[in-house]
């Protein structure tokens, strides 16, 4: 959590401060701070106190620790057969397989599946990726999809209401029909929930299985002309957008 104070300076919380470091996990960190381990200007350190990051000094077995990594927001086009994790216990290739020369520790904002591919964000601003993936916060995932067969309006009609699945019935689903024929259908897709292969789930409920998935966009950062495998850093205007969209959500949730 970090807290701003009338004087419009910024605090953090401890925890979060020292893994911002690269120090390490906050629960690791959470266990230094009750073992005794770290003092705050010459104190023992107390869990949850806040600090700030400009002023105050912090000593872990009485050694300083280095300032917070920078932060970096980063996309990229994930291929079918990669995984959205730091790590997989199938030993199969992650999304952080394809992020090259970046120093700080980034990691993947919510999931998109094996057999999916397209946009991932991928940052070390924990606020900024716990708004992103909160429940209610709002923010459009934008996918083009390619079902089997001639998708019929009756079905189009289902998802623009909700589909019934097995957890419940979906919020609308924004749906246009970009081509079809015979053989199948592409549909640009946009939803603002994240259920676990929710999409997918939808498209089969109503009768067309999926035959490839791509996100194309999260909110107002688009995946542009970035082909698979491929990553790049988003712009100070990219990130603006991206930091006033989940704002004015968590605004509206407040």
């Amino acid at each position: 959590m970090i807290v701003t104070t009338g004087g419009d300076k910024v605090k953090e919380r401890l925890q979060k401060y020292m893994a911002h470091t690269g120090l390490a996990s906050r629960r690791v960190c959470e266990e230094m701070i009750r073992a005794g381990r770290v003092t705050v200007n010459g104190r023992p350190a107390v869990l949850g106190m806040v600090l700030d990051p400009e002023k105050d000094r912090v000593l872990v077995d009485g050694r300083p620790i280095g300032r917070p990594e920078r932060k970096r927001y980063l996309i990229v086009y994930k291929p079918r057969g990669y995984v959205t994790t730091v790590r997989d216990q199938y030993a199969r290739r992650t999304v952080l397989d394809l992020v090259v020369g970046v120093k700080e520790r980034v990691y993947p904002v919510g999931r998109l599946d094996y057999d999916s591919e397209g946009l991932v964000l991928l940052t070390n601003d924990g606020l900024l990726a716990n708004r992103i993936m909160h429940p209610s916060h709002g923010l459009a995932k934008v996918y083009l999809v390619t079902v089997e067969g001639s998708i019929s309006h009756d079905a189009v009609k289902q998802l623009r209401r909700g589909v019934l699945l097995e957890d419940g019935l979906t919020q609308p689903a924004e749906v246009e029909v970009l081509e079809q024929d015979n053989k199948k259908s592409l549909l640009r897709m946009a939803i603002r929930e994240g259920r676990n292969r929710q999409i997918r789930r939808m498209c089969s409920a109503v009768g067309f299985p999926v035959q490839r998935l791509i996100r194309i966009a999260i909110g107002p950062v688009k995946l542009g002309e970035l082909k698979p495998g491929q990553m790049r850093e988003l712009t100070a205007a990219e990130v603006g957008k991206l930091k006033q969209a989940v704002n004015r959500a968590w605004q509206r949730r407040s």
